[in-house]
């Protein structure tokens, strides 16, 4: 994450973006491109509607300010690739040591349940099918699916993909200097 936050060049946080979506894709998440390009465009448009910096061009009276623009694309890119970042990173079977990592831990669990069930949720009874799954997750603790108890370690082939993983993020830093 501090390799994202912290590059300073727009391109290289993009192409990490870029590296982040595929690692989401190879850990099994699906990924829409289309929201995912329309959440960015988005972004960059409400960032135009304060003009500052050199007018590149003008449509009627909205300016469109290079300004604007380049901190648009900045924020869009540097939002999506966090996202992408979490999608691949936190997961229902995640253990953080502590009180307050127990609750995290169980909150992305009760949320890997509810994305679970989200088929069961239709437009036609919305609020009703809401209700319905909140009311199930409510009940017994011992009702809802608890993820297998089997320690696992890590295998040499997930340090030398982690290492792979760490050091592409951190290549842009690398680049700069």
């Amino acid at each position: 994450m501090p390799a994202l936050l912290f590059n300073p060049i727009v391109m290289s946080r993009f192409f990490q973006f870029l590296f982040f979506w595929f690692l989401s894709w190879l850990s099994g998440k699906k990924n829409n491109p289309l929201f995912t390009l329309l959440v960015m465009l988005g972004i960059v448009v409400f960032n135009l509607i304060i003009p500052y910096g050199q007018v590149l061009f003008s449509v009627g009276v909205f300016k469109i300010t290079s300004g604007a623009l380049e901190t648009g694309v900045n924020r869009a890119v540097t939002l999506e690739g966090l996202i992408m970042l979490s999608r691949f990173t936190i997961r229902q079977d995640l253990k953080i040591p502590g009180f307050f990592g127990e609750l995290i831990g169980e909150s992305f669990r009760l949320f890997a349940v509810v994305m679970d069930q989200k088929q069961h949720i239709t437009r036609k009874n919305l609020i009703a099918d809401i209700d319905r799954l909140m009311l199930d997750l409510s009940g017994d603790a011992s009702e809802v699916p608890q993820p297998a108890e089997v320690p696992s370690h890590t295998k040499p082939a997930g340090f030398v993909i982690l290492a792979v993983a760490v050091i592409l993020s951190w290549l842009p830093w690398a680049l700069i200097k």
